[in-house]
């Protein structure tokens, strides 16, 4: 039985959106229990996916905050 988690940060891919959609998570669900049944020949009945969405100020990335980070990356400019 695969458990699969999935962290992202809470924010939206598309503006006006601040989490991931409905669309999108039922996406990934389908997308990884998709893959474990192609490669690893599990039913997709048996595969478990759980989507953890994290806010920015708790994600950090290259010891920095990732909106700092980002913004580092960005030449300073914010996103």
């Amino acid at each position: 039985m695969p458990i699969v988690t999935i962290q992202i940060t809470r924010e939206g891919s598309t503006p006006g959106t601040s989490a991931a959609t409905a669309e999108e998570k039922a996406a990934l669900i389908k997308g990884v229990s998709e893959l474990l049944r192609d490669v690893l020949n599990k039913p997709l009945t048996s595969t478990f996916v759980v989507i953890d969405e994290v806010e920015t100020e708790n994600w950090g990335r290259g010891g920095l905050p990732v909106d700092q980070f980002r913004q580092q990356q960005n030449g300073g400019v914010p996103e």
